[in-house]
């Protein structure tokens, strides 16, 4: 799998991997047998979603995110992603999420409270349940002009950055796994090449 199998937890079964966009969103479920490494991990399932972090902060606004406005988005993603949950989303013992975006990479940042953003110190990096939960409420407690301020947001996210998080939250409440792994590095474009070969766009064969 092109970029994304060595992020992918080798004592595990897969992935949901998803990439949070400016206007909409991927899902793709990936599973690997633990016991036959060296053969390659697959794609069993994928979709896309048309909302994004810019789409969603543009209906709900971004900059002034109340707890109620913020639930109001996780609401409005939430049944987008229920027909692929309720196809793929059985059976997930042994997965963990894998996200890539600039939702998670900035979320990985405010967690590890990072003076500035560093690459090296993010891409791959391991957030369980609790640590999200607690770096989202953090940053919903915060004023616009405080995530501006921040510089692992900066002024270019401070406004997309809750919508981003909204997008997560619907996807951990459909897929109930324990940990996220954060990924910064350009899966997006691997995958749907990968995909599209799978679906025979470029005369691949599954």
């Amino acid at each position: 799998m092109i970029g994304c199998s060595p992020l992918l937890d080798p004592q595990g079964r897969g992935a949901i991997l998803f990439d949070i966009g400016g206007g909409s969103t991927e899902l793709v479920r990936i599973e690997r047998d633990p016991d036959e490494p060296k053969v390659a991990s697959r794609i069993k399932a994928w979709m896309s979603i048309p909302l994004g972090v810019v789409t969603l902060a543009e209906y709900f606004g971004g900059k002034d995110v109340t707890p109620q406005s913020y639930a109001s988005m996780v609401a409005a993603v939430a049944p987008h992603i229920a027909p692929f949950a309720a196809e793929h989303g059985a059976d997930l013992r042994d997965m963990h999420l894998l996200g890539t975006s600039g939702t998670v990479t900035t979320l990985a940042g405010v967690h590890l409270n990072l003076a500035r953003y560093d690459r090296r110190r993010i891409d791959g990096v391991w957030m369980d349940d609790t640590d999200i939960t607690a770096t989202v409420a953090r940053l919903l407690a915060m004023s616009y002009q405080e995530r501006a301020s921040n510089n692992c947001i900066s002024v270019e996210r401070a406004d997309l950055v809750l919508a981003g998080c909204a997008i997560l939250d619907a996807i951990r409440h459909a897929f109930p796994l324990p940990r996220l792994r954060v990924a910064d590095r350009g899966l997006r474009e691997g995958m749907l090449v990968e995909m599209m070969r799978e679906d025979g766009a470029f005369g691949g064969s599954r």
